[in-house]
């Protein structure tokens, strides 16, 4: 798992997702993942098909992939 504290106990982590394409699929599932509690900013990149995350504390594994599955795209584990 790749998880490295950040500044004021930030957790950043970063995910693997399949399908996204272009810069309306980052603004997707980056507007789904920003709505899990606790997420302080999201990059999604869909050339690298990842998300990075900081959060305030690890998050929940399944509410990442839940949002990600609402944004209409595959979770992919954690990169």
């Amino acid at each position: 798992m790749t998880q490295s504290t950040d500044t004021q106990g930030a957790v950043t982590t970063v995910y693997k997702v399949s399908g996204m394409s272009c810069g309306h699929c980052e603004g997707a599932v980056s507007g789904e993942i920003s709505q899990i509690a606790g997420v302080e900013s999201v990059k999604a990149v869909a050339s690298a098909g990842e998300v990075t995350v900081v959060s305030a504390a690890p998050l929940d594994e399944a509410a990442v992939s839940a949002a990600v599955d609402e944004a209409g795209f595959e979770y992919a584990g954690v990169a």
